[in-house]
């Protein structure tokens, strides 16, 4: 029997800043109400980094998490994939300094950025360097501080976002070839910068040399999101012959209920069957999905032997799916 190596998931972690946020607390600045975020967005908390309290800590707390999750330890990483929108600074990546705080010795780190999709393009990258040979083990982190971006001003953004981190350990391990392996059975990534203007953040280097902060056409993003993400899900499990009716859990990026249980209904696939952490985290961006495998699992829901179909979208617009055997 022919044996090919799989990227599989051996540690699951994530951490939260101790501020919660209450929806109540938007209603003492604007005008809005616990009631409206819940109705539009499922939304009813989400946590707020600390001040000096960097998205690099948020990291690197996920990925201590994460390594004892796994039993292992900094050093056993050979590489490191952090996904995220709000580095420390413009440069070096900030996946170097979680690095570094890690102590993880000779191994390698880089930022990759794809917004809220950046897990998904982080776990396809990490895939690539397993199958290549290139590393054995790889954390993918998705770490964010959205606080730090948001317009106060804005009710209808200011109040979706959160800040948090998650991590997931991936190592090469052999397998058979067929759906029953664990591991990354299948990724999809795509991007369409012809939408740019949807959801972008006003600032930048090159372009006004401050950090900007969020901008979204919420209706459109919402009408490309429920259609893509069902897209890239259906496609993601083409390519190796599963059906909805296989998949054990839907985890999806979660930015908003609404988004989520619309999707959902288009795959044909029932509530009981997708993790939701969105109500109490709000949107994390590139951190939502690992938070979400990380609550899922320290719920008891996923289990060893499951089979996730993961999907998300973001400024870009990007993205993608993946299909996993945990």
């Amino acid at each position: 029997m022919m044996t090919i190596i799989r990227a599989v998931p051996v540690g699951i972690g994530h951490y939260l800043p101790e501020r919660i946020v209450p929806n109540s607390e938007f209603e003492k600045m604007l005008d809005t109400s616990d009631e409206w975020i819940r109705s539009r967005s499922g939304i009813e908390q989400r946590h707020f980094a600390a001040e000096g309290q960097l998205t690099s800590h948020l990291a690197i707390e996920a990925a201590k998490d994460a390594l004892a999750d796994a039993g292992l330890e900094a050093k056993d990483i050979d590489a490191l994939v952090l996904a995220t929108s709000t580095p420390d600074q413009t440069f070096p990546s900030t996946a170097t300094k979680v690095q570094a705080a890690l102590g993880m010795g000779a191994s390698f780190a880089f930022d990759l950025q794809a917004v809220c999709a950046g897990f998904i393009f982080a776990l396809a990258n990490a895939n690539a360097l397993i199958l290549s040979g290139q590393a054995k083990r790889v954390m993918v982190i998705g770490a964010e501080t959205f606080s730090r971006i948001l317009n106060w001003d804005d009710r209808s953004t200011c109040v979706l976002f959160g800040d948090g981190a998650g991590a997931l350990i991936l190592e090469a391990q052999e397998g058979t070839g067929d759906v029953s392996d664990r591991g990354i059975l299948a990724t999809e990534l795509q991007s369409d910068g012809q939408y740019n203007d949807l959801l972008y953040v006003d600032g930048g280097v090159s372009s006004t040399q401050t950090a900007g902060t969020l901008v979204m056409e919420g209706k459109e993003v919402f009408k490309h999101a429920v259609t893509k993400l069902a897209q890239a899900g259906e496609a993601a499990m083409n390519k190796v012959g599963v059906t909805e009716a296989d998949i054990d859990w839907i985890v999806p990026h979660q930015a908003n209920l609404r988004i989520i249980s619309k999707t959902a209904e288009k795959m044909k696939v029932p509530m009981d069957r997708v993790i939701v952490t969105v109500q109490d985290h709000g949107n994390t961006s590139a951190a939502s999905i690992p938070l979400a495998l990380s609550v899922g699992k320290k719920r008891g829901q996923i289990k060893k032997g499951d089979l996730l179909l993961s999907e998300a979208i973001g400024g870009g617009l990007a993205w993608g799916a993946v299909l996993i055997r945990w």
